[in-house]
């Protein structure tokens, strides 16, 4: 079927996209491909419309901005949570924005890490983003505890995927809380939230997730499943820009817990302006907030989040595994012979990006860069490349994977430094 190789076809998965509309409500430099959204989202018109919508309320309003307006500042870390809670599969009072992914970890492990003689250990995996282990390593410190005996993290076998069945294994009794990705950041592998959360509920162990590269690009179901915490970015699929502020899950049932690092945005609204040094904590997900919502790092979310609820997450992931099938296909077939290896999985087990292996991966993605397609490079042999359902199309990856093929025939990589700039 050649047909199925050719640029025609591309176009034709094109006009038979049902959200094909959606593009054209991002900013898109027609002169690049861009394929590091699980990295920064892009701009879209209407997440620019609401930074200047909290922008004229802060110019119109002052101060009683806090209260009046379009989106009062002082409920829209809860708003928000309101409507990012369907693309998790929680309820509305489970979900805040609030934080970033980092601050928001250590906030789940000062309030629900409770070390005892019997369960003092806390579990993860040795696939994780840095930042998370920083987190756990710096909490045990703070408790006294001795990181290379109190944290526990299971292994990979190929350096690119987990087995499920290895991360049970090393739940052992004295293992108190678990934190693990939910999607693999390398590879792109779904781990199998409701079959680890009810596995370690079995043994009385607590679990959070890092949704970073899930959240916006698969539809989780934490409330469903019982999943005790959960936190991420909004900066990736989500598209809330650089630096945007995070959000965070905890079930309900734990709700009533004073947080480990208190703040007087985590008091109840109507009691936070009576100044009392005594805090009468929220009874809901907004206990878990500390100090002053950046307003103006979650005005983006209010435009961003209203293509989510209107496109819904089922059609979001059937595009994206689509466009990654399709990238994959595409790949196998023109590039064969050029020593690329596919680490993500190939089942629908993958989350939104594909990764490529290659020894000379740096040096690729730098021609790749000059040649007009944006990849995202990791080391040590890494190529992530991100098709987003809302703006990307199937011509890129058609276009993309011509690109890569002409690169490699011609050596044109052989211009760079197999070794990656500062910010990779």
């Amino acid at each position: 079927m050649k047909h199925q190789y050719t640029r025609e076809y591309a176009l034709q998965l094109d006009e038979q996209d049902p959200l094909a509309q959606y593009r054209h409500e991002f900013y898109i430099n027609k002169s690049t491909i861009y394929l590091d959204g699980n990295s920064l989202g892009l701009l879209s018109k209407r997440a620019e419309a609401t930074i200047q919508e909290i922008i004229d309320a802060w110019k119109t309003y002052g101060i009683d901005g806090w209260t009046e307006g379009a989106n009062p500042w002082f409920y829209l870390s809860e708003k928000l949570g309101e409507q990012m809670a369907p693309l998790v599969g929680a309820t509305p009072a489970e979900v805040i924005v609030t934080g970033s992914t980092t601050v928001n970890l250590h906030q789940l492990l000062s309030t629900f890490y409770r070390p005892t003689e019997k369960k003092a250990k806390i579990l993860a995996d040795e696939l994780n983003f840095p930042s998370d282990i920083y987190a756990i390593k710096s909490q045990l410190n703070m408790r006294g505890l001795d990181p290379e005996k109190y944290l526990v993290q299971v292994k990979s076998e190929d350096g690119y995927r987990l087995e499920e069945d290895d991360i049970i294994a090393k739940m052992t009794e004295d293992i108190s809380l678990i934190v693990l990705p939910s999607v693999l950041y390398r590879s792109g592998q779904i781990l199998n939230m409701k079959r680890i959360t009810e596995e370690a509920h079995k043994r009385n162990i607590l679990v959070a997730f890092d949704l970073c590269h899930s959240i916006g690009s698969i539809p989780p179901e934490l409330s469903k499943w019982d999943v005790d915490f959960a936190f991420w970015c909004n900066y990736k699929h989500l598209n809330g820009g650089p630096g945007a502020t995070g959000g965070m899950f905890v079930n309900q049932r734990h709700f009533g817990n004073h947080p480990g690092l208190a703040g007087w945005f985590g008091s109840r609204k109507d009691k936070q302006f009576d100044m009392d040094h005594e805090m009468s904590v929220d009874n809901a997900i907004g206990a878990f907030q500390i100090g002053t919502p950046n307003i103006l790092s979650m005005a983006p979310l209010v435009g961003a989040l209203s293509m989510f609820n209107e496109v819904g997450m089922t059609h979001i992931r059937n595009k994206s595994l689509q466009l990654t099938s399709y990238f994959m296909d595409l790949i196998r077939h023109e590039l064969k012979n050029e020593g690329f290896a596919l680490r993500n999985p190939l089942d629908d087990t993958r989350a939104g990006h594909i990764l490529l292996q290659h020894k000379e991966a740096a040096r690729i993605c730098k021609a790749l860069k000059v040649e007009g397609v944006i990849p995202d490079y990791r080391s040590p042999d890494g190529i992530r490349l991100a098709p987003v359902a809302l703006y990307n199309t199937f011509e890129d990856v058609w276009n993309t994977v011509q690109i890569l093929k002409t690169i490699m025939e011609e050596k044109k990589y052989k211009k760079y430094d197999n070794k990656r700039g500062v910010v990779a």
